[in-house]
C-alpha cells in the first residue's frame, strides 16, 4: 500500500491499534494531521514549487546590484557558495519533512528538538521573512513594469498585482499548486532557452556585438576588493530564500516519503542551471560598468534583459522581461501561502492566537492570509516614495539575515533530531529517508549561515560606499537585533531549558507513519497531535 497513517486517524483505530487503516478510511478521514488543511497535493507539485519558490526577484534583478557591487568574479563565487549552503540545507529539510510532515515545519521541529524559546524566535522571524518577500515582490514588479512604460503610477501598479496575489492565494489550494507549476516551468523552460542564447552571445553570434568572451573578468574580476565580494553575499542568499518552502507544502502531500526526496533530489538542476550556470552567463555578458543595470543610475533593468538589449536581440528581451514578472507575482503568491501556514503551525503550539490555526472547508487559513499578505502589500508601498533600488537593498538584507538565521536553526534542529535519535538506540537504517553526508552537510550549512551573519553585521556598521551611521545599521540589522530579543523574552515566559532533554524527547509522538515502512507495522497510531505539544510548555 502507497499511502500514510496518520494521528488524524487515532480515535477511529482505537479499538485495534496495531491495525492499519485502509486506504478508503484514510482517504475519508485525513485532511493534514489535525489541521484543517487538505492533503489534495502531489509529487508534481510539491517538485515544482521546490524549484520554483526561490526564483524571484533576487536572481533576476538582485544579481544585477551585485555586479555592480562586486564584479563578475564575486558574482559568481558568491552564487557559487550560497548552492552550496542551500544543498545543505536542504538535505536536512528533507529528512526531516519525511519524518514530520507539519504545518510550520522547522518551527515545530525546533520546538520539539531545541525548545519552545528557540521555535518562538523562528517562527517569528521566519513570519516577518514572508511577509517583508511580498513587499520586496511587489516593489519588483515596478521595476519589471518599468521598462516598458512609466505612465502608470507607482502605487496603481502596487495595488493591482496586491490583488492578484490575494486572488491566487484565496482560491483552492489546487489552484495555488497548479499556477506554482505553471510559473516554474515557464522559468526553467526560458531559462534553458536563455543560458544557450547568452552562449551563442559571448562567442559573438549576435547581431550587435563580436565575441566577448572572458572580456569583463579579464577588465576587472572583483570590485571593490574584499568588501564588495562579501557585500554580494546576502543578495546570494536572499535570490535562494524561499528554498525551504517545500517542508511546508509537506504537509498537504499525499505522500512526503514518496515527494519530497524526490523534491529535494531536484535541487541540483536549480543550483546548477539557474544560479550557478546563470551567474557565469551575466558576469560573460553584461558589462559591470553598465548604467541600466538594477542598482546603477539607468533604468534598472535585469542583466538578462540588458544582455539581450546590448545583444541586439529585442524580442528575447521582452520575452525575458515577461518571464521575469511571472517569476515575481510567483514569488510573492508562495510567501503568502507560508507566511499564513506558518502562523496556523504557531497557533496550534500555542505560540500564536488560536484564531490563526483554523481554516475553512476548502482548506484555507483566512486569518494567515489576512495578515501575512495585508501586512506585506501594505510595506510595499514604500517604493512610492523611495528609489526600487534603495527599497530592494534594505528588504533583501533583512530577508537575507533572517533567512540563514533560519537555515542555521534547520541544520541545528537536525543534527539535535539524530542525537536523540542515537541516544535512544535506534538505528540509522529505520529512518523513512535520510539525507546525504550527514553530519558534514548539517555542520557545514550551520557554519556558512553563523559566518553570513558575521558578515552583515560588519556591512551593517560599515556598508560600501557610505559613512557609518544608526539609521544604516538599524535598516540593515534590526531584523537579527528583534529575533534576538524574541528569543530573549520567550526564554523568561516559558522558562524552559536551553535544549530540551534529548533522552526524553518522544521521537514517534509527533510523525508520520507510513504503512508500507517495514519496521512501522507494530506502531500503534496516536492521539490528536497538537492537543499534546502543549507538555512543552509546561
Amino acid at each position: 500500500m502507497d499511502f500514510e497513517r496518520s494521528d488524524a486517524l487515532g480515535e477511529k483505530a482505537s479499538p485495534d491499534l496495531g491495525r492499519v487503516p485502509t486506504k478508503i478510511e484514510a482517504e475519508e478521514v485525513d485532511h493534514g494531521a489535525d489541521t484543517q488543511l487538505h492533503r489534495s497535493l502531489g509529487t508534481r507539485h510539491l517538485t515544482m514549487v521546490a524549484l520554483g519558490s526561490a526564483i524571484g526577484m533576487g536572481m533576476w534583478l538582485g544579481s544585477g546590484t551585485s555586479l555592480v557591487h562586486g564584479g563578475p568574479a564575486s558574482l559568481f563565487i558568491g552564487f557559487f557558495i550560497a548552492s552550496t549552503v542551500i544543498w545543505s540545507v536542504c538535505q536536512s529539510l528533507g529528512e526531516m519533512a519525511v519524518m514530520y510532515p507539519l504545518p510550520s515545519a522547522f518551527v515545530q521541529w525546533t520546538t520539539l528538538f531545541v525548545s519552545p524559546a528557540a521555535g518562538f524566535a523562528l517562527g517569528w522571524g521566519y513570519w516577518f521573512s514572508y511577509w517583508i518577500t511580498i513587499a520586496n515582490e511587489l516593489q519588483g514588479v515596478v521595476t519589471v513594469l518599468s521598462y516598458w512604460t512609466d505612465a502608470v503610477p507607482t502605487a496603481a501598479w502596487i495595488t493591482i498585482f496586491w490583488m492578484v496575489i490575494i486572488l491566487i492565494n484565496v482560491g483552492v489550494v489546487k489552484f495555488f499548486a497548479e499556477v506554482e507549476v505553471f510559473s516554474s516551468t515557464v522559468k526553467f523552460s526560458w531559462m534553458f532557452v536563455a543560458i544557450i542564447a547568452m552562449i551563442v552571445i559571448t562567442a559573438g553570434g549576435a547581431p550587435a556585438e563580436g565575441p566577448i568572451g572572458f572580456r569583463y573578468w579579464n577588465a576587472q574580476p572583483v570590485k571593490n576588493g574584499f568588501k564588495g565580494f562579501i557585500t554580494v553575499l546576502p543578495t546570494c542568499i536572499f535570490s535562494m530564500a524561499g528554498s525551504e518552502n517545500a517542508a511546508l507544502v509537506a504537509t498537504e502531500v499525499s505522500n512526503p516519503r514518496r515527494s519530497m526526496p524526490k523534491a529535494i533530489g531536484s535541487i541540483w538542476l536549480r543550483l546548477g542551471l539557474f544560479y550557478v550556470l546563470g551567474s557565469l552567463m551575466i558576469t560573460l555578458t553584461v558589462d559591470p560598468s553598465d548604467p541600466d543595470l538594477f542598482g546603477g543610475s539607468g533604468s534598472d533593468a535585469s542583466p538578462f534583459v540588458i544582455a539581450f538589449k546590448n545583444a541586439g536581440i529585442p524580442v528575447m528581451a521582452h520575452i525575458t522581461n515577461a518571464v521575469i514578472f511571472i517569476s515575481v507575482i510567483s514569488t510573492g503568491s508562495i510567501s503568502g501561502y507560508g507566511g499564513s501556514r506558518m502562523l496556523m503551525g504557531m497557533a496550534h503550539v500555542q505560540m500564536n492566537h488560536r484564531i490563526f490555526g483554523k481554516a475553512d472547508k476548502m482548506g484555507r487559513p483566512w486569518a494567515g492570509y489576512i495578515a501575512t499578505i495585508g501586512i506585506g502589500g501594505s510595506l510595499a508601498y514604500l517604493n512610492v516614495s523611495n528609489a526600487g533600488a534603495e527599497v530592494f537593498t534594505w528588504l533583501s538584507n533583512l530577508v537575507a539575515l533572517l533567512t540563514v538565521f533560519g537555515w542555521g536553526m534547520i541544520c541545528i534542529t537536525h543534527l539535535r533530531f539524530r542525537y536523540a535519535w542515537k541516544l535512544q538506540g535506534r538505528s540509522d537504517e529505520h529512518l523513512p529517508w535520510r539525507g546525504l553526508a550527514f553530519p558534514y552537510a548539517p555542520w557545514y550549512g550551520l557554519s556558512w549561515c553563523i559566518l553570513i551573519i558575521i558578515i552583515e553585521f560588519y556591512l551593517a556598521i560599515w556598508p560600501l560606499g557610505e559613512r557609518p551611521s544608526a539609521r544604516n545599521f538599524f535598516a540593515n540589522f534590526v531584523c537579527i537585533i528583534a529575533v534576538v530579543c524574541i528569543w530573549i523574552c520567550a526564554q523568561i515566559w516559558y522558562q524552559c531549558p536551553i535544549w530540551n532533554d534529548a533522552s526524553a524527547i518522544d521521537l514517534d509522538e509527533f510523525r508520520r507513519f507510513y504503512a508500507d515502512h517495514h519496521d512501522e507495522g507494530n506502531i500503534p497510531l496516536k492521539k490528536p497531535l497538537f492537543q499534546r505539544l502543549k507538555v512543552l510548555f509546561e
